[in-house]
Parts: structure tokens; C-alpha cells; sequence
């Protein structure tokens, strides 16, 4: 870096990659966050010795000042209480989340959420505009912060700034909903380059552009007054697959791998369902598709066993409390209609586990069944497609994934769709093993082909080219 505190690459995240804890000895410290957003930018701040805005977690009332932490330089800020209420589990997971998510659970619109999502973006992009270099690369994460490009171009026109969105973007029939959309589209618009998950994100907002705010648009371009071009694509976020896979072959993990079958009984097939406990995640209908198929014995508790992991997630939100009850009443509903003594039918876990302890359990299941009712990306799929690297195993997949358009040969499914569902698990279930391996490789060629490091570069080359004469270059992690 050019100077103390300043950096040529500046990350603008909701969250820190760390977590704020207290230590054993009751000393205050910090713990890496798990997470695909973690995972995906650690190598690209590393080779460009980046800094990381975001919120640590924290509670405190004071806003801490900038640290390292395991070679990233890291900046807080601060969100007070009301904050947390209004800005992060009200606009953003209240409003935008269900709204990007094709409203599968009812969006609210209160307008003093959307007051407190201003205010909270303005204090993002003052923050970046301070940490920035000259002329450096700004990249604003996610649907938290969707008004940071267009503040943080006032203050610093000098940047290259891009955004990039990591959940799905609705059709504009849904978008228009939004009482602020015209407001949310020119906050994106201050970025050069703005990248979603899959095509139809990208022509869905640019579609919106040209009808809400008349800007002319040519394919993936929009074209400003001001003379600007914003780019808008689509850039596939994936995973770490090599370190996964490493992972995996450990000696630890394959032990541990083979306890957990012995735990369940040695079934002929576990099903595994990995997902954080949202609304959006399907888990209630995969797990009655799966009771239904043992109660009409077509599945048999001594032959499979599903185990399904469920993530503790924003559990101050009203909707995820009554999501969890729901879970937990359906669970012990099958687990006592269904098992038996020492056979449960579904093994149900509602906590946080480790990447090592994940690996495990990827290498323990013969069938991974990941079947959200939309879904951005889905980095689960890809991490279990990169655990099973001696080719054995079977995806069932929602099409309504973002991995869907990539992992084309797992066993696809409409979760909607209760009966079309059991039908694929019971396909996978019974699957010849021949088959199973060339769908499995060929799933595995795109997830190591195209892992995290090739998406990053990728965003940032293309940063590179949407205004090759502003700004410096960024450098990729493994070179243009």
C-alpha cells in the first residue's frame, strides 16, 4: 500500500471476514468467519494487499480502529442497535431478501427501514472514500449495500467501482414493487461493472433501466447522461475447489467420514440436506418428499437416513423463529410416525459445524440434495460436487439454483413439485454406479475448472476493461 491505512483494493461488505468474540480468558478477540464470501475474496485481498470494510458482529457502542488480522488489514464500522433492527434485519432481509427471492415469503415496506439503509450505505461509501487510494478499485458486495456505488462516485470519482450481487435479481414485474426502485437502480448505476450470479439477472436489470429510468442500453450496456458506460454480466461465483478437495483426502476427514456412517447405523445410502435454516432453502418439503417415500415403503429406515444440517440464522427475524418451529414439529413428527428404536428417519441438526466437519459429512453422504425454491448460487452443490473426488455420489438439484445453469448433470428437481421430487430422490437412490460417476465427473470438471479464483479474476479483468484508461490495475490472483 501506497500509505498506511490506504489500499489500491478496497472490499465494501455487510460483514467483516471475522468475527467479534470473547476469548477463553475473557479477553475480547477474533475468529474467521465460515462463509463463501470469505472463501471466495481471501486470495484475491491477499495478492493485492486489500482492505476489508464491513460490520464485525459487534455489539459494542464504540466503532474499532482499523487492524490486521492474519495479514488483511481490516475496518470496522459500527452499527447500533436500531441499526441491526432497521437496516440489516429490516430493509435488507425484510424488504429485499424475500423481494430478490420471487417473494416467497411476503416482502414489508416500512419507509423508516428504508431511512436507516440510507443512512447506513452513506456511512459505508464515507468510509471507502477515506480508505481508497488514489485511483483505486472499490468492489461493494451484496444486496446490504446496493446505494454505496453512486455515494461513494460523488465523493470519489476517481475510483473504479464495482458491485456485485450474490443473491438473485427479480423480474422487473416483481422489482416494480419496490417503492424505492428508482432509487436503488441509480445507486447501482455509480458502479462501472456490475455482476450478478446468472444472465437473466443481468438482462432483468437492465430491462428495468431502460424502463424506469429511460437510459439508453445496448445488450449488457447502459448508457448515462454523463457520458459513462455501466456494464452489467453475469459472473458465476464459485468455490475453493482445490482446497476442498484436499480437505477431503485428509486422514482425519476420511476417519471421521466413516464414523459418522457407523453413527447412522451403516444405512446402504445417507441423503444429506446442508443449508442455513431460511425460508428460502426448501428444507420442509424435501424432508415430508423423503417421509412420504419411507411411509409408502419405498424407502426403508434400515436402507437410508437423511441428515439434515440446518445453519442458526438470523434468529432475531420473526419468520425464521416460525420457520425453525415448523422444522423442529415436522421432524419429530416423522422421526416418531417413521424410526425406529436407534433409526430415526431424518437426523436433524440445527447448528454450525466446521469445514472439516462438512467435508465429512460430504464424503459420508451418497446423495446430497440441495433443493431451494430460488437460490443465487448455492455453494453447497459445488462443495459436495468437489469432495467426491473418487467420483461417487449423486446431486439432486433444484433448477430454481444458480448452480443449476453449471452442474447440468445432477438429477434435477421442481421444489415445488412433491411428487416429482420423490420421484428424483428415489432415481438417485437407484442409480446405476456407472451412471452416477459420469454425471459426477463431468460436475466436477466445471467446479475445478471454474472455481472462486477464476471468478474473481475474472470480475476484475473485466473491471480492467469496462475503463482501461481510469484507475490502477488490480492484480489477479493467477495472472490475465
Amino acid at each position: 500500500m501506497s500509505k498506511p491505512g490506504r489500499a489500491d483494493l478496497v472490499i465494501v461488505a455487510n460483514r467483516l471476514p471475522v468475527d467479534h468474540v470473547t476469548l477463553p480468558d475473557g479477553t475480547a478477540g477474533w475468529r474467521r468467519s465460515p462463509g463463501g464470501l470469505v472463501s471466495a475474496l481471501e486470495p484475491v485481498m491477499r495478492a493485492n494487499e486489500g482492505a476489508w470494510i464491513g460490520w464485525p458482529g459487534s455489539g459494542d457502542d464504540t466503532e474499532p480502529e482499523p487492524f490486521v488480522e492474519d495479514g488483511l488489514q481490516l475496518v470496522p464500522m459500527y452499527l447500533s442497535e436500531e441499526e441491526v433492527r432497521e437496516f440489516y434485519e429490516g430493509f435488507s432481509n425484510g424488504t429485499l431478501w424475500p423481494l430478490y427471492h420471487d417473494l416467497v415469503a411476503k416482502p414489508e415496506f416500512h419507509r423508516e427501514w428504508w431511512d436507516c439503509y440510507v443512512r447506513v450505505n452513506r456511512r459505508f461509501a464515507e468510509r471507502a472514500a477515506q480508505i481508497a487510494n488514489e485511483g483505486a478499485t472499490v468492489w461493494v458486495q451484496d444486496y446490504q449495500l446496493q446505494l454505496v456505488p453512486q455515494m461513494l462516485r460523488e465523493l470519489r470519482p476517481d475510483l473504479r467501482i464495482g458491485f456485485y450481487l450474490h443473491i438473485p435479481f427479480p423480474p422487473p414485474e416483481l422489482f416494480s414493487q419496490l417503492p424505492w426502485r428508482r432509487q436503488l437502480l441509480e445507486g447501482l448505476l455509480g458502479a462501472d461493472l456490475i455482476g450478478f450470479q446468472l444472465p437473466g439477472g443481468a438482462a432483468n436489470f437492465v430491462r428495468l433501466v431502460r424502463q424506469r429510468l429511460g437510459h439508453k442500453t445496448h445488450r449488457d450496456l447502459v448508457y448515462l447522461p454523463d457520458g459513462r458506460s455501466v456494464k452489467a454480466a453475469a459472473f458465476p461465483i464459485s468455490i475453493d475447489a482445490a482446497g476442498f478437495i484436499e480437505l477431503a483426502r485428509q486422514e482425519s476427514v476420511m476417519e471421521r467420514a466413516a464414523a459418522i456412517r457407523e453413527a447412522l447405523g451403516n444405512p446402504r445410502k445417507i441423503f444429506l440436506g446442508i443449508d442455513r435454516l431460511d425460508y428460502t432453502k426448501g428444507i420442509y418439503a424435501r424432508l415430508r418428499a423423503f417421509a412420504e417415500l419411507i411411509a409408502e415403503g419405498r424407502l426403508d429406515v434400515e436402507d437410508a437416513v437423511f441428515v439434515q444440517v440446518a445453519t442458526p440464522s438470523r434468529e432475531r427475524v420473526e419468520q425464521y423463529r416460525i420457520l425453525r418451529d415448523d422444522i423442529d414439529r415436522l421432524v419429530g413428527r416423522i422421526n416418531g410416525d417413521l424410526g425406529r428404536i436407534g433409526r430415526p428417519a431424518i437426523s436433524y441438526l440445527h447448528s454450525s459445524y466446521p469445514r472439516e466437519e462438512m467435508a465429512a459429512l460430504y464424503r459420508a453422504a451418497d446423495i446430497m440434495v440441495v433443493t431451494p425454491y430460488r437460490d443465487g448460487m448455492n455453494l453447497v452443490a459445488k462443495e459436495y460436487v468437489a469432495c467426491r473426488y473418487d467420483d461417487q455420489g449423486a446431486l439432486v438439484l433444484s433448477e430454481f439454483a444458480g448452480a443449476a445453469h453449471e452442474l447440468r448433470q445432477a438429477y434435477m428437481v421442481n421444489p415445488y413439485d412433491i411428487n416429482g421430487m420423490k420421484s428424483m430422490l428415489m432415481e438417485a437412490f437407484d442409480a446405476d454406479p456407472k451412471e452416477t460417476a459420469k454425471r459426477m465427473r463431468a460436475m466436477r470438471k466445471q467446479v475445478v475448472d471454474n472455481d472462486v479464483t477464476a471468478w474473481a479474476d475474472s470480475f476484475l479483468n473485466e473491471m480492467a476493461q469496462v475503463r482501461p484508461e481510469h484507475g490502477k490495475t488490480v492484480r489477479p490472483v493467477r495472472g490475465s
